[in-house]
């Protein structure tokens, strides 16, 4: 792709910390960014102030990737105002079930977990990838955890860790997929961040969580792809 060519970045969750930071840090590197959030107010009152802030273009988006129907229509909107897409940052995630066990935890808490954190952004990565392919060039992030790596995972919040394995897993296989594309795909661990599902005592600020995503984001042609991520190094799986 042409190096004059504005980007096209559509963050998800973006209305409120990591998926904000991220959002706001593509947009001061020169990004038109789509900050999508299930609330459309919400993510209206980000967009307006990283365009205040930053002097950059930004738009919010309404996005439910729980939903296949708002999961295409936020991609075609995306598309229809900045005219591609080339970046998405799959920030949106949840369903944490701290305390709960393998063994005991619900049928409930399992399938909602899956929904957001795995099947959420797989629906956007189907709907993403083909504008992708179209300018022979991408960027795909998928905001994961340590626990859903073999090496650091945990015991007491099982339906959140397998479904970030299954993010994981996704991001090798479609790394696989588009070899010499363009499209690079990656997954990160933003680490312990104080946010409204890591809480007020987490060791790290938004913008500390949102710089690895953002890196991964930008990564120039010769990046990394099928990776796992925290602090900008590679995190044993």
């Amino acid at each position: 792709m042409a190096d004059d060519v504005t980007r096209v970045a559509l963050v998800t969750g973006a209305n409120r910390g990591i998926g904000s930071g991220v959002a706001r840090m593509l947009a001061t590197a020169g990004y038109v960014v789509a900050v999508a959030s299930r609330v459309l107010e919400e993510g209206e009152s980000v967009a307006e102030s990283i365009t205040a802030d930053t002097g950059r273009h930004a738009f919010a988006v309404q996005l439910d990737v729980t939903d296949s129907t708002s999961v295409r229509s936020a991609v075609a909107t995306v598309v229809a105002r900045a005219g591609g897409l080339h970046v998405l940052v799959n920030n949106a995630g949840g369903h944490y079930d701290v305390g709960a066990t393998p063994s005991t935890v619900g049928d409930h808490a399992a399938l909602a977990a899956l929904e957001v954190n795995l099947l959420g952004p797989w629906r956007l990565i189907r709907e993403a990838v083909p504008h992708m392919r179209t300018s022979g060039w991408g960027r795909i992030v998928n905001v994961s955890s340590r626990s859903g790596s073999f090496e650091h995972t945990w015991s007491n919040a099982p339906a959140y860790g397998v479904s970030k394995a299954g993010l994981n897993m996704l991001t090798v296989q479609l790394a696989n997929e588009l070899a010499g594309s363009g499209i690079l795909v990656n997954a990160c661990c933003p680490g312990w961040v104080r946010t409204r599902m890591g809480g007020p005592d987490a060791e790290r600020s938004p913008d500390e969580g949102a710089d690895t995503p953002f890196w991964l984001a930008t990564l120039d042609d010769d990046g990394p792809t099928g990776g796992f991520f925290g602090e900008r190094s590679a995190i044993e799986w």
